[in-house]
């Protein structure tokens, strides 16, 4: 049997000194949104990321490894004992989330979501990790020759719906935060990005860190609590859940992404001369999943208030200059009120204390509630769909629980999804949106993206230099667009010829 030699490691030895905090990034010159953008932003054979950011990339994985690095193993070393270790687990899992219903049988309010509000910011918050969903596996793909990884490339080529829309992970959940109003996810802070610039950053140096992305890999792989109690509430606040339910049936421990990561690992393990030290550096890879703001901690962080207040905050930076003098509350015009962002808490307070907000009760009740609801507000189309469910649910306040469900949680999702494929059909745009997006380069049109794809592809005389032109349209930045759809369905129809 052939021995392959450990990938080379340039980091030393995990040590026990402190780690950077997020608030250090800045004086290593990696930040994580700016490189979560700078690597999303290429892909293709026309458009490749420039050295410096996957110098970025490999120094920001230095960082994250330095800072999991304390954190308890996640699974047993032993790889005979992973599988029974699954199985065990997805058991646990499954019998903690009977206990759940069961509290919520006997009474017990939603463990995760205080309205559906906070759901949505949930949606909106976890966007930076979920639109870059398997990019971890992607520097794998150029092994497709070696039947070692064909486990991983598999749940690749399924984290990316074997090249169908309906099916591809990304276009889902893309799909899902327009349906729902919450695209303004590109200017969240910089530690909702940590982890989602993780995995990008494993997709760039997959070479280099081979056994930390297998054991990355299985360990996002295994089936979390929070991921059943999530889709349930989502369901009961009439939210889509199939991203989540998605994940709940492909992970499972019977012959799922789980059995298949834990697969993988045997078939490559025996490969590799120093096989202690590759399972190590697999345990540090599994660690990675603690990186930046996990789903839970998320949800915790919520406060409604606080969200209200930001949006009014954003909302001020233009909103200042589209007021007529005449429009007074307290004794000042709302252009003063507007052209500071830290009065926003006392603007608040004013438009209660004036009887613009009556808190506690149906926001119906509420004179500025009008003005943006309904085609005949004057301020109709400001906020977003998400925007408004905040400011809804804070208006309602105590009072909320006990309003009409249709109300205060809008129409069932199936009905919605329904509503919006009938839109879709007839050519409707999506929910209203006053969105600004930050500034990034132009998209590459579709047409010419078709164009410039038919033109490679036809200039290409081997199977070698195929699989690489299709790979490279196969990436995180591009797979979820038409042509990387098309790309992945001829990639998997040569792989599997």
């Amino acid at each position: 049997m052939m021995l392959f030699k450990l990938p080379d490691e340039p980091i030393p030895m995990l040590s026990t000194a402190p780690s950077p905090s997020l608030h250090d990034a800045e004086k290593l010159g990696v930040l994580p949104r700016e490189l979560y953008f700078g690597l999303l932003s290429h892909g293709g054979t026309h458009s490749p990321a420039p050295e410096s950011c996957h110098a970025d990339a490999l120094e920001f994985l230095r960082q994250q490894l330095e800072a999991c690095a304390a954190d308890p193993d996640p699974f047993p070393t032993d790889i005979d004992q992973l599988a029974e270790w699954i199985v065990q687990g997805s058991l646990q899992t499954g019998q903690r989330y009977q206990q759940y219903l069961q509290d919520r049988q006997d009474g017990a309010p939603r463990r995760y979501f205080s309205s559906k509000a906070h759901a949505l910011n949930f949606i909106k918050s976890v966007a930076p990790t979920k639109m870059v969903d398997g990019s971890w596996l992607y520097g794998l793909i150029r092994r497709w020759k070696d039947p070692g990884f064909s486990a991983l490339i598999d749940i690749y080529l399924e984290e990316l719906g074997d090249g169908q829309e309906e099916d591809n992970h990304v276009a889902i959940y893309r799909k899902l935060i327009h349906a729902y109003g919450c695209e303004q996810w590109r200017t969240l802070d910089d530690e909702y990005f940590i982890q989602g610039a993780t995995q990008l950053a494993l997709s760039v140096h997959a070479d280099q860190f081979l056994p930390e992305v297998i054991g990355f890999n299985l360990a996002y792989e295994q089936l979390p609590l929070h991921l059943l109690i999530t889709a349930a509430e989502l369901n009961e606040l009439n939210i889509d859940p199939y991203y989540f339910t998605l994940h709940i049936t492909i992970d499972n421990a019977l012959s799922g992404h789980a059995v298949k990561s834990v697969d993988a690992l045997r078939e490559l393990l025996p490969h590799f001369a120093h096989q202690q030290d590759f399972m190590q550096r697999v345990i540090h890879g599994a660690k990675l999943n603690n990186a930046g703001l996990g789903s839970v901690g998320i949800i915790e962080s919520f406060r409604l208030e606080d969200e209200l207040i930001e949006i009014f905050r954003q909302k001020a930076t233009i909103g200042q200059f589209m007021h007529h003098h005449h429009c007074r509350i307290a004794g000042r015009n709302l252009r003063e009120w507007l052209s500071d962002g830290s009065q926003m808490p006392s603007l608040l307070q004013a438009l209660q204390e004036h009887g613009w907000i009556n808190r506690h009760q149906d926001p119906k009740n509420s004179r500025f509630w009008k003005l943006i609801d309904g085609g005949q507000g004057q301020m109709f189309g400001v906020f977003s769909p998400y925007e408004k469910q905040v400011l809804y649910d804070w208006i309602a306040g105590d009072a909320l629980e006990h309003l009409p469900k249709r109300e205060r949680l809008g129409e069932p999702w199936r009905i919605q999804k329904r509503q919006a494929k009938r839109q879709q059909a007839a050519g409707a745009g999506g929910p209203s949106s006053n969105i600004i997006r930050l500034a990034q380069p132009a998209p590459v049109p579709e047409i010419d993206e078709q164009h410039l794809f038919n033109q490679q592809l036809a200039s290409l005389k081997d199977k070698e230099a195929l699989m690489q032109f299709l790979g490279a349209w196969m990436s995180p930045a591009l797979h979820h667009h038409p042509v990387g759809l098309a790309a992945t369905r001829m990639f998997k129809a040569q792989w599997l010829g």
